[in-house]
């Protein structure tokens, strides 16, 4: 049955079958067919997208999870994007559950903000509305002119707890790092459960020291600047050994953050976790990056199991790590797009969410 009103077009950007997957499902929900469209790789490597029906004043959602070539996912959203705004398409929507390169969206040392490039780049190829999940910080909404609806994953994690963890009553949330004690606090409070925070886990190792910021060097030079300023320096960090605030004793741990790639910490955190008394570990993110060698460090680690949504694709470390179990977040996905389509208010999907949520 067709939920929307007429003119809807939905197109998968990505050559890798997860995207068709995840369009197929959001297709199927709204009662449509998915547009018929090209994407493809030349031999020189170049990305080529056809589109192959008119688009010529419909809305046109474009879906796009990122596959482990991110740059070519980047690129084949923004010439599709672009193919359709020239094609004449009322609205183009995005949706592309996790955002790339959403980490780099601070000044680092003499780098930059390259969430803030990717937001120009959409907004110019001719997106006109985004739809993304659990951005890293949610301050990134800021860099785009256009709307962005950040929806949140966190209601089918809950979800998976109740149902699939039986007892669930016994556990206590975790944040492994006081960074994410506030998502933790937020689990906590709608569970009705404890919190626990680890600190004093092992921090980034760049230095500022090679970086060049002392130099030139910090020693006092008469002609360098007024006899009379004395800048204090700012006192080094040093990370103080590992605790837990809060008692995990004889509880099951639900660790949550937002995104696991690198899972070292999370390993770490499991092991001390298990040397302070808990019998059972679980690990809850929303988008399940998983890198290089994560499968196997997670099944040779103390974590019972890893729940992570679709909005990665993420099947090859499933066969290759058991304990990864999957969340299917299409249904929010697609009411979103229904409303959006349809001119309805996206109030509804995100009740009972505050601010620091």
């Amino acid at each position: 049955m067709n939920h929307t009103k007429g003119g809807l077009v939905i197109f998968t950007a990505n050559s890798h079958p997860s995207s068709r997957e995840m369009g197929k499902r959001i297709a199927e929900r709204l009662g449509v067919e998915l547009g018929k469209v090209q994407v493809y790789q030349e031999a020189n490597r170049e990305t080529r997208v056809q589109v192959q029906e008119s688009v010529r004043g419909k809305d046109v959602f474009v879906i796009q999870t990122v596959s482990k070539d991110v740059n070519t996912t980047i690129m084949e959203m923004l010439i599709l994007v672009y193919a359709c705004r020239t094609s004449c398409a009322r609205s183009i929507t995005g949706v592309l559950p996790y955002f790339p390169y959403s980490k780099q969206c601070k000044m680092r040392k003499r780098g930059s903000i390259v969430t803030k490039l990717i937001a120009s780049m959409m907004c110019k190829a001719g997106l006109t509305h985004l739809i993304t999940m659990d951005l890293h910080q949610k301050e990134i909404q800021g860099f785009f002119n256009i709307p962005v609806d950040n929806l949140r994953a966190s209601p089918f994690l809950l979800q998976y707890i109740q149902e699939e963890i039986p007892d669930y009553r016994n556990a206590v949330i975790v944040a492994k790092s006081p960074a994410s004690a506030k998502r933790a606090q937020s689990f906590a409070e709608r569970l009705r459960l404890g919190i626990a925070v680890i600190h004093g886990e092992a921090q980034d190792a760049e230095s500022d020291q090679v970086d060049g910021r002392h130099s030139p060097p910090t020693v006092k030079t008469t002609g360098a600047i007024h006899p009379s300023m004395d800048i204090p320096l700012l006192i080094p960090k040093e990370k103080p050994p590992i605790t837990v605030v809060g008692d995990v004793g004889g509880r099951i741990a639900i660790i949550v953050d937002d995104i696991i790639d690198d899972v070292d910490s999370f390993v770490a955190a499991a092991e001390t976790l298990k040397e302070r008394g808990a019998y059972k570990i679980f690990v809850m993110a929303t988008h399940g990056i998983l890198s290089s060698e994560a499968p196997r460090f997670i099944e040779e680690s103390a974590i019972d199991e890893v729940v992570v949504t679709n909005t990665i694709p993420h099947e090859l470390q499933k066969l290759q790590c058991p304990k990864i179990k999957t969340v299917d977040i299409s249904m929010i996905l697609s009411e979103a797009i229904r409303r959006i389509h349809n001119g309805e208010s996206m109030s509804y999907l995100f009740r009972n969410i505050g601010v620091d949520d």
